[in-house]
C-alpha cells in the first residue's frame, strides 16, 4: 500500500463471490477495509457518506465505476479515487474461497501511484487522399466530401464515367513511396496524370510524369494492393479497407470523417542519444531495436538512432531490447511497473497467499479472455495474480527477474494465438530469464507465452503450471532508475534471493550481459575499443599503455570487435557474478617507449622496437647513410619532426632507380659479346 491511508471498498457483488475481510486487512495493513453487498444500488449512500469521510478511497468494482465517478463528481470530490477489479480476476473463480490473499494484492497494487503520460500532438486540417482503382474509392469521396478535403487518386483505372461537377479532383497514378502519419504525408507518385475537362464518355487522362509528390494529412486506401506502410494499421492516420468487404469500406468512411483536428499521442517511449551503442566511426554495432521496430518509426541517425514519436506504435519492443537503456518504456516507466509488481507480490504474501504465479496481459486481448473465463469458466486460480501492461512486448528482462526475485513461483504471459506486433524480442527476454533462473536454482521454464485466444486453453495452461522451489527469503528491494542501471539492480537482487547462487551463468547469444575475450598476443594497445566502446566497459590508463574491462558494463553490442583493426576480440555473452563485484580489470598492459631525445613516454615499448626492428637496416630510408635517421624511429612527435628539420631529411629523396632496359640495350650487348644479336 502507499503513504497514504486509504479506505477500501469492496463488495460481494450480490453475494457472488466470497469476501476475505482478514485476508485483506493483514495484506493491507494501516487501510481501513468497508464491506458491502449491493453497493452500486441499494448501499450506493455508504459510498455517498465515505466521499465526505475519506481523502483516498478504493472502490474493488470497474464495472460501475461511471456512476461513482459521476456521484464524486456531484459532490466536487477531491480526493483520490481509483478502482480496481477483484470480481473477475478473484471472485468468480472455482478457487474464490481462497482468493482473499490475492484480492489483497489486487487492491493494493491498484493504489501503487503511476507517472502521468506524456502527448505527442497530431495535427490534422483533413486534407485527405482516397486511393483506389474504380468507382468504390469516388463513391467514397462522396461519402467523405461534406467532411474532409478530398482528392481522388486511381491506380490504372478502367473505364471512370466523367462527373457532372468537379466536387472533388480525380486523378490517376500509382504511389510509388509513402511517408509520414496523421497530418504530415508525403506521397510520390508515379504515372501521374490530370483528366481532360472535354472527357465524354469516360475520363480521358492527360499525359502522365512520374515522381510527382503530395502532401496530405489522411491517407484512405481502397486499392485492395499491399499497404503503403509497414504494419500500416498502426500508422496514424493511414485507413485500409478491402473494397470487396461493404462493411470495412463502410467503418473506414466513419473513421476517417473524425479525423480533423488534433489529436494527443501518446509517447510511448524515451530515447537517451547519448547511450545509445548503434555504431561508432562508421562501424555498425547494436541493431536490436531496428530489427524490431513493426511500424519502421526507429531509423539510424549517426552514432545513434532516431525513433518518431508520431510513427510509433507503443509495442515496446524496442526498449525491451534496449542494452544501454537508451530507450526506455514511459507508459509507464519500468520502475513504476516493477514497483506495482513489489507491490502485488508482498502484500500477496504479506495476506498469507503462497506460490504466487503472476500473470502479464494487455488490455485488448488478455483482459477480455481473463473475464471471459471468469464469466463462463473456472476463472483464475487463486495463486496467480493478473497484472495489466500496456503491450506484452514491452516486457523486459528486468520485468522477470524481479518478479522473481520477489518471490514468484512462475510468470505467463497471455499473447494472441496471431500476434499483432512480433514476439522475438518478448521470446529473447523469456529465454534470458529462463537461463538465470535454471542456473540460480529457481527452477526450469519459470517464465513462459501463452499464445491463445480461447478461456479454456488459458485455464488449462495456468492449471499445469508446477510450483518453482521456495525462495527462502525474497527480495524486497524498491525499484528505482530506468535502463542499464535498473537491469543490474534487479539481476543482482535475483542472484542474492537466489536458491542457488552461483557465480557464473552462461546466457543464450545476443543476451546484454558478457566479457569480452582479447588476444594479448595479437593486441597493440592501440586502444580503437576503447574509442568506439559506448559504455565505457572499456577503458585505459592516460599514465601508461593498459586496457581495461568492466563486465558489468559491457552489453555486447560488438563495436569493439568491429572496430579492432588486429581482429583479436571475441564477445562471450554471461552473467559472472564475481566480475561484477570486481569492478575495472587489467586486461593488457605494458611499458611505454621513453623518448630517446627528451625521455617523454609514447607509444608501447614492444610494438616501437618491433617497428624499428623491422625498418632498421632494411628499408632504404633507415639503410646505409640513413641508417643514422632510424633514431627518429624511437623519438616522441614532437621530437621526430624537431630532428628531421634539423638534419635535413628528406623522406621522398630515395635511391637513383636503374635506368630502362630497352630492346635495344639487350641487342648492343649481345652484339658486344660477339653474338649474334638476332640468334
Amino acid at each position: 500500500m502507499t503513504d497514504v491511508a486509504r479506505t477500501l471498498m469492496i463488495c460481494s457483488c450480490e453475494d457472488t463471490m466470497p469476501l476475505d475481510g482478514k485476508a485483506i486487512q493483514r495484506g493491507c495493513a494501516g487501510a481501513e477495509i468497508s464491506e458491502h453487498r449491493h453497493l452500486c444500488r441499494s448501499q450506493v449512500e455508504r459510498f455517498h457518506a465515505m466521499l465526505a469521510k475519506s481523502n483516498a478511497i478504493t472502490v474493488a468494482c470497474t464495472q460501475e465505476a461511471p456512476l461513482f465517478e459521476e456521484i464524486a463528481a456531484d459532490l466536487d470530490y477531491t480526493g483520490d479515487l481509483i478502482f480496481t477489479n477483484i470480481r473477475e480476476q478473484a471472485g468468480w473463480s472455482d478457487e474464490a474461497g481462497s482468493a482473499g490473499p490475492k484480492m489483497a494484492a489486487l487492491l493494493a497494487a491498484a493504489s501503487e501511484p503511476m507517472p502521468p503520460a506524456s502527448f505527442t500532438t497530431l495535427t490534422s486540417k483533413g486534407v485527405a487522399l482516397i486511393y483506389g482503382r474504380d468507382e468504390i474509392a469516388i463513391t467514397l469521396a462522396h461519402r467523405l466530401a461534406e467532411h474532409l478535403d478530398v482528392t481522388v487518386l486511381l491506380s490504372r483505372p478502367g473505364e471512370i464515367s466523367p462527373p457532372r461537377s468537379d466536387e472533388f479532383p480525380v486523378l490517376k497514378g500509382t504511389i510509388a513511396q509513402a511517408s509520414g502519419w496523421l497530418g504530415a504525408f508525403e506521397l510520390t507518385v508515379n504515372d501521374y496524370a490530370a483528366p481532360s475537362p472535354s472527357s465524354r464518355g469516360k475520363l480521358v487522362f492527360e499525359a502522365p510524369r512520374n515522381g510527382a509528390v503530395s502532401h496530405c494529412d489522411v491517407v484512405i486506401d481502397v486499392s485492395g494492393g499491399t499497404p503503403l506502410f509497414p504494419a500500416g494499421d498502426l500508422r496514424a492516420g493511414y485507413l485500409r479497407a478491402d473494397p470487396r468487404d461493404a462493411a470495412a469500406v463502410e467503418r473506414l468512411a466513419f473513421q476517417a470523417s473524425g479525423l480533423l483536428g488534433e489529436f494527443d499521442k501518446p509517447a510511448y517511449v524515451a530515447l537517451n542519444e547519448g547511450l545509445c551503442a548503434h555504431a561508432r566511426s562508421q562501424k555498425t554495432g547494436c541493431t536490436r531495436c531496428l530489427e524490431l521496430c513493426p511500424t519502421g518509426a526507429i531509423t539510424p541517425a549517426g552514432d545513434h538512432v532516431a525513433i518518431s514519436a508520431e510513427i510509433c506504435a507503443g509495442c515496446g519492443a524496442c526498449a525491451a531490447v534496449c542494452p544501454t537503456g537508451a530507450v526506455t518504456y514511459a507508459l509507464p516507466p519500468a520502475d513504476a511497473l516493477l514497483r506495482k509488481l513489489r507491490t502485488l507480490l508482498v502484500t500477496y504474501a504479506e495476506a498469507g497467499g503462497r506460490e504466487p504465479v503472476v500473470l502479464l496481459h494487455d488490455g485488448d486481448h488478455g483482459e477480455p479472455l481473463i473475464e471471459a473465463l471468469a464469466r463462463h469458466g473456472a476463472g483464475l486460480p487463486a495463486r496467480v495474480l493478473p497484472l495489466r501492461v500496456n503491450e506484452i512486448t514491452q516486457i523486459g528482462l528486468e520485468t522477470f527477474a524481479a518478479a522473481l526475485a520477489f518471490g514468484a513461483s512462475a510468470i505467463r504471459v497471455i499473447g494472441r494465438a496471431k500476434p499483432k506486433h512480433d514476439l522475438s524480442g518478448l521470446t529473447r527476454n523469456l529465454d534470458y530469464a529462463n537461463a538465470l533462473a535454471g542456473a540460480l536454482g529457481y527452477g526450469e521454464a519459470r517464465a513462459a507465452l501463452i499464445e491463445t485466444d480461447d478461456p479454456d486453453a488459458l485455464n488449462a495452461a495456468l492449471s499445469k503450471i508446477t510450483p518453482g522451489p521456495n525462495v527462502a527469503q525474497p527480495a524486497r528491494f524498491r525499484p528505482m532508475g530506468a535502463g542499464r542501471p535498473l537491469l543490474r539492480q534487479t539481476i543482482g537482487e535475483l542472484h542474492a534471493a537466489a536458491p542457488v547462487p552461483v557465480a557464473n551463468v552462461a546466457m543464450p547469444p545476443r543476451a546484454p550481459f558478457g566479457t569480452v575475450h582479447v588476444d594479448t598476443e595479437g593486441c597493440t594497445l592501440c586502444l580503437a575499443c576503447v574509442s568506439a566502446c559506448p559504455v565505457s566497459a572499456l577503458g585505459d590508463n592516460p599514465e601508461r599503455p593498459t586496457l581495461t574491462f568492466q563486465e558489468d558494463l559491457c552489453v555486447q553490442c560488438g563495436l569493439c570487435a568491429a572496430t579492432c583493426p588486429e581482429k583479436v576480440i571475441t564477445l562471450e555473452p554471461r552473467v559472472d557474478f564475481d566480475a561484477w563485484k570486481g569492478g575495472r580489470r587489467v586486461v593488457k598492459q605494458e611499458e611505454p617507449f621513453h623518448c630517446i631525445a627528451c625521455a617523454k613516454p609514447f607509444g608501447v615499448r614492444s610494438t616501437i622496437e618491433k617497428i624499428a626492428a623491422k625498418l632498421e637496416n632494411k628499408h632504404w630510408m633507415f639503410a646505409g647513410e640513413g641508417a643514422k635517421r632510424a633514431s627518429i624511429l624511437r623519438m616522441c612527435e614532437d621530437c621526430r619532426v624537431e630532428a628531421v628539420v634539423n638534419e635535413s631529411f628528406d623522406p621522398h629523396h630515395s635511391p637513383q632507380r636503374p635506368p630502362v632496359r630497352t630492346t635495344d640495350d639487350y641487342l648492343r650487348e649481345r652484339a658486344e659479346r660477339g653474338e649474334d644479336p638476332l640468334g
